[in-house]
């Protein structure tokens, strides 16, 4: 897909609760066809060095790919940072991203980690979201957000965010409201935590299994079809590499009109 000029693969390998197999899982999503990564400098979840240690690994030139990380605030780090924690928040994002450019080797795509609290956006976000606006970097996002934080963000932002990363519960209707909110905005949602938040529907729905069936695909594709249809860029963060190839399959996968609106009834 294009996104503002810029092309990004449609589909995203997540590299999330890797630990001790982030670099081996890295290189073998990679050698496997995906050339999209999402990570974050956040030790806490994350080990982005050993992403980049993947990436070198693979053999593939950075020119090839497209490299996600994030920005995360103190409330979500442990006390591994990549920033000084006294320092302001402006001076934080600019010293992760650094961090991550030396880790990843390039970024093309710098996501806010989740607002720092429940409701609204606070001034911590605000001048976090002002320093990544004034980064080197072709594109920028969110994640974990509410509607009203969305909307809050395309208000006060200069540079609007190009995605939003959300957990996709089909209990709330696939985050409807959400991904309204990015149409409406001309932002590119990323879907994560399709399958493992949503086992009611992908892996014990009676039905949706038996439309899979008809269909001689996995539930997993299904719903993979689902969210691309939608206009969603899913994430998968699996450690198989059979499973690697039937999410890539995925995008092969046409679902009709009928199809979608069942699928879409599933959730909440």
């Amino acid at each position: 897909m294009q996104i503002r000029g810029i092309a990004v693969p449609d589909f995203m390998y997540g590299t999330a609760w890797k630990e001790s197999r982030t670099q081996a899982l890295t290189e073998l999503a990679l050698r496997e066809g995906f050339r999209a990564i999402d990570t974050a400098n956040q030790r806490k979840h994350y080990c982005e060095e050993a992403v980049g240690e993947g990436i070198r690994a693979s053999g593939l030139a950075l020119d090839t790919l497209f490299i996600q990380t994030k920005y995360t605030q103190r409330s979500g780090q442990d006390e591994r940072l990549p920033y000084d924690e006294d320092a302001p928040i402006g001076t934080q994002v600019r010293q992760s991203f650094h961090s991550s450019i030396a880790h990843l080797g390039k970024i093309d795509s710098f996501v806010l980690h989740g607002p720092s609290q429940r409701e609204g956006l606070g001034p911590n976000d605000h001048e976090a979201w002002r320093a990544i606006e004034q980064l080197p970097v072709a594109l920028i996002g969110i994640s974990n957000v509410t509607p009203r934080q969305l909307e809050e963000l395309v208000s006060f932002a200069i540079v609007p965010p190009a995605f939003v990363q959300n957990r996709c519960y089909a209990s709330a209707g696939w985050d409807r409201e959400v991904r309204a909110l990015c149409t409406h905005h001309g932002i590119v949602y990323q879907g994560f935590s399709i399958l493992t938040a949503n086992r009611d529907v992908v892996q014990h729905d009676r039905e949706i299994r038996a439309m899979a069936k008809s269909r001689g695909i996995e539930t997993s594709q299904l719903v993979f079809a689902f969210i691309r249809a939608r206009g969603a860029l899913p994430l998968t963060g699996t450690s198989d590499a059979a499973h690697m190839r039937l999410d890539l399959a995925s995008t092969a996968i046409e679902l009709t009109a009928e199809e979608l609106a069942f699928v879409e009834s599933r959730g909440g």
